[in-house]
């Protein structure tokens, strides 16, 4: 389809609801902690509930047969988004479960001694299943220093050592949005035989995403940061790695046999991981998600998140008030303060002009004492925003030093 973010505006329920809450422009900018969900993604996700519901891999009639045509088919849909293989795409609840899933599967192969990699900037998700693995193995978690806020080779070569063992970074920062060179920095973590894992939660929504060329280990996301629904993510591994690992998870459908003496047959990857009914509407909603962002494409979704970041970022600056500390970034991730005004002060009186952004420490709470500041105001931008977004977002916080007009109003 031709780029046009007011056409694809139509395509989204939420923009019908515009003024409905507080009589104002609907100014949607907290798109790092969720999206909205366009018509085809809910319609994808009702079809189970109300064409197809019946459990998934159990029945032997022709309903449950329709069930699995569709929730494996949306396993090799999203598999062909990201060039994994269908056997290498494990469902998931998010990032979240897919991070611990990974940690707990790798975390019982470490010893004493044995070292994590992540750095200062890692959202909670990526830093509290290794600090756990960190308890129960005696492993020991290092940052690689940020440089100039950044993730670079150099970063890496300064922590690597051949007692690395596992390389956890996010690829794209919640907060700084700066994009790694993934490719590079998982060559680095294999030369010394460590895996990479990949936490592409802020990366898979708004850039191709391609693991047979960069590389990756692992690939964990969420479907409801990248439009599609919540509860519902994605473990990729590569298959050989998959097979060694040990579920996090144990019960029904994930083992193929068991005796009263405890011993355990478990189900050929990726089924193993899948323990339980799974999120069968939210997968095939998910599948949905991949097939439009598809027929948007990333490389105009990129061009107009790039304007979009100019603007803010050059509004913001001319506004003389706003204390800016990712000017350089890639992504669509535009954080700053005002200056004098507490970054969720700053974010009520934005909301307040119907501007909604995310403000605190964005589950990054390592990185206050790399910014030197305890919160900040993070304003994301997607392929829906407009530039009267970013225009009222600018406007409305020229003037946030007025925060208090709006709770003595």
């Amino acid at each position: 389809m031709s780029f046009s973010p007011e056409k694809i505006r139509k395509d989204f329920p939420m923009y019908a609801k515009e003024g409905l809450y507080d009589g104002l422009p609907l100014v949607y900018l907290d798109n790092a902690a969720t999206t909205f969900k366009p018509y085809s993604v809910i319609q994808s996700q009702d079809r189970y509930y109300t064409d197809i519901t019946a459990n998934a891999h159990r029945g032997d009639y022709g309903l449950a047969h329709a069930v699995d045509v569709a929730f494996e088919g949306a396993r090799k849909e999203i598999a062909d988004f990201i060039h994994a293989l269908p056997e290498e795409v494990c469902f998931t609840s998010g990032d979240t479960m897919g991070l611990n899933e990974v940690a707990y599967g790798i975390g019982r192969t470490l010893s004493a001694g044995d070292e994590i990699v992540l750095s200062l900037e890692e959202h909670a998700s990526n830093v509290l299943p290794w600090f756990n693995v960190a308890k129960m193995t005696g492993a020991v978690v290092r940052y690689a220093p940020l440089i100039n806020g950044r993730i670079t080779e150099e970063s890496l070569k300064a922590v690597l050592s051949n007692k690395t063992k596992v390389v956890s970074f996010a690829t794209v920062s919640n907060v700084l949005g700066y994009v790694l060179d993934v490719k590079s920095l998982a060559a680095l973590a294999h030369s010394v035989g460590a895996i990479y894992v990949e936490d592409g939660a802020q990366s898979v929504p708004h850039m191709a995403t391609d693991v047979r060329s960069s590389d990756v280990d692992f690939l964990l996301f969420s479907g409801h940061k990248m439009l599609g629904p919540v509860g519902i993510g994605v473990m990729y591994g590569k298959k050989a790695l998959l097979e060694r690992m040990e579920p996090l998870f144990a019960g029904g459908e994930m083992n193929a046999r068991f005796s009263k003496t405890g011993n355990v047959s478990l189900v050929e990857t990726p089924w193993k991981f899948e323990a339980g009914t799974q999120n069968i509407a939210g997968a095939m909603g998910l599948a949905e998600a991949c097939r439009y962002l598809r027929s948007v494409g990333f490389s105009a979704i990129q061009v107009h998140e790039k304007k979009l970041r100019e603007l803010a970022v050059d509004g913001l600056k001319a506004n003389g008030n706003a204390i800016l500390y990712n000017e350089d970034a890639e992504s669509g991730i535009v954080t700053f303060n005002v200056k004098g005004v507490f970054a969720q002060d700053a974010a009520g009186y934005l909301a307040s002009k119907g501007v909604y952004v995310r403000s605190g420490q964005h589950c990054a709470k390592l990185l206050p004492e790399v910014l030197s500041c305890e919160a900040t105001v993070r304003a994301s931008i997607y392929l829906y925003n407009t530039e009267e977004d970013i225009e009222r977002l600018v406007q409305a916080s020229k003037h946030a030093e007025d925060f208090l007009d709006v709770f003595f109003a």
